[in-house]
């Protein structure tokens, strides 16, 4: 079983920037593809971004493109969102998510592994 765990997240006025990272416990995880979901009050998960193992391959959903940057820790279960200009719809619950397919998939019942999630909330 692997655990995941977010770090992170926290009240933010719009324009301003935060940090989220994520911890596999398994070494296994340096192998696997990593992303990042978020869920807002009432709303479905949705993909935010994806990195493939090798740190290679990386997708962005279109509404955070140019804004957020995830990034990988070489060889290591570790991956980071790096979230500038917030804006008040960035509001959610962030989930960091691990899937043992090789490539980025999009939809969140791909994934089979799961942190606990962290929040953050942009004010306007």
């Amino acid at each position: 079983q692997v655990h995941v765990v977010e770090s992170g997240g926290g009240l933010v006025q719009a324009g301003g920037s935060l940090r989220l990272s994520c911890v596999g416990s398994d070494r296994t995880t340096s192998t696997y593809t990593m992303a990042w979901f978020r869920q807002a009050p009432g709303k479905q998960r949705d993909f935010v971004a994806g990195i493939s193992w090798s740190g290679i391959n990386i997708e962005y959903d279109g509404s955070v493109l140019g804004r957020f940057t995830i990034s990988r820790e070489k060889d290591k279960n570790i991956v980071h969102l790096q979230m500038n200009d917030l804006k008040p719809e960035d509001t959610a619950d962030y989930y960091c998510a691990v899937t043992h397919f090789g490539n980025i998939r999009r939809q969140w019942l791909e994934y089979n592994w799961w942190g606990q999630g962290t929040r953050v909330t942009v004010s306007s």
